[in-house]
């Protein structure tokens, strides 16, 4: 998932997919930890999924806070 697809979704969407996301991560460190892991790399690409779901959210949330102090100054 990149970021063009993250910022096309809405709020929810991006919260579900931050959930699933997560609990990915879980399951992938209980693979690791049990040597089932085969692809080494799928935590840190699931990590920067997570950290790329967070930031568009942030982004957002920065913006309407932007949006609402030139509401109150115009």
């Amino acid at each position: 998932m990149n970021i063009t697809e993250i910022r096309v979704l809405n709020d929810e969407e991006i919260l579900n997919a931050l959930e699933d996301q997560k609990e990915a991560l879980f399951n992938l460190r209980f693979q690791q930890a049990s040597g089932q892991l085969e692809d080494t790399n799928a935590p840190r690409r699931t990590q920067r999924i997570i950290a790329r779901l967070k930031t568009v959210l942030r982004e957002r949330e920065l913006a309407a806070q932007m949006a609402g102090k030139e509401g109150d100054n115009g």
